[in-house]
């Protein structure tokens, strides 16, 4: 879905107030029930991990750590069977599963007398039974369950839904007879930061050369964009020619402006393919461009 930028102005401010619990996109969804879900989410999720850059340095302070941890304590010997943790993020502002990160890592401390590993920490955080206390384990499980930005549940669904957007991709390729080489057969030849696909044959789409596309599985704000083309879009043009980046869940309308320098953007698989010749000469690729 293309939006134009007043559109995602709106949505945006819609966020700056919600918390990143499944709740959030019940409210999106009845506020702008004219766009999807994944793209309303994609934002969000955007969004709030902006805002959480901005304030984390103050929620993993060490006496700001040590609030929460005697509130958790409290709290949880008080209500033993509220959620009380998952409350505690929402008040603060947290991502829950990152408060449940700073609790469980406070926790371990008092356990082990010291830091505990990165790997046994996370390890915990993806299998809350293995938390030796039964009742900080059940308000684990319910901010990562509740938190739709943050957390092992979110990193497994943004993985899987990438890797679906992939598969789409190469099947619609496949479905129109187009030649190509996906990321994993670049790599297997030496290539160390490649797109998800280099078209064997180019093609056109809308009047534009393609030689390359790129699958992102999220919406394309200005930020993100922004980062694309300087780490990934602009090194893919320098070293293949020009290419179509696919932001499966939309982009703003208003960010599709280096058509004519050679990086084309659409929010789905394009319909209007022109099968290219590999002789294709800067006149033509000009006269398709132009």
């Amino acid at each position: 879905m293309k939006l134009s930028r007043a559109e995602y102005k709106e949505i945006v401010k819609c966020t700056e107030h919600l918390r990143p619990t499944r709740q959030c996109m019940t409210i999106l969804r009845q506020r702008f029930p004219n766009h999807s879900q994944s793209t309303l989410l994609s934002i969000f999720s955007l969004e709030y991990q902006k805002r959480t850059k901005r304030t984390m340095s103050r929620h993993q302070a060490p006496d700001s750590i040590e609030s929460y941890y005697q509130r958790y304590l409290s709290e949880a010997k008080a209500r033993p069977s509220f959620p009380v943790l998952l409350e505690l993020a929402n008040e603060v502002d947290l991502s829950p599963a990152l408060m449940a990160r700073i609790i469980v890592d406070r926790f371990l401390q008092d356990q082990e007398g010291s830091v505990s590993s990165k790997q046994v920490l996370n390890n915990m955080l993806r299998e809350p039974s293995l938390i030796p206390d039964q009742a900080l384990a059940n308000h684990v499980y319910q901010c990562t369950i509740n938190d739709c930005c943050y957390g092992p549940l979110v990193d497994c669904i943004k993985h899987a839904i990438g890797q679906e957007a992939e598969v789409l991709l190469r099947d619609k390729l496949k479905e129109r007879n187009l030649s190509f080489l996906d990321e994993n057969q670049l790599r297997t030849k030496g290539y160390d930061k490649t797109p998800d696909i280099i078209l064997e044959v180019p093609i056109a789409v809308e009047g534009h050369i393609v030689h390359w596309i790129e699958s992102k599985a999220s919406f394309g704000d200005d930020h993100s964009h922004r980062t694309y083309l300087n780490e990934q879009f602009w090194s893919y043009w320098n070293r293949f020619g020009p290419g179509l980046v696919i932001y499966w869940h939309g982009f703003i309308g208003e960010l599709d402006s280096q058509r004519d320098r050679g990086i084309l953007l659409k929010d789905c698989f394009p319909s209007d393919i022109v099968t290219l010749c590999h002789g294709t000469s800067p006149a033509t690729t000009d006269s398709l461009t132009g």
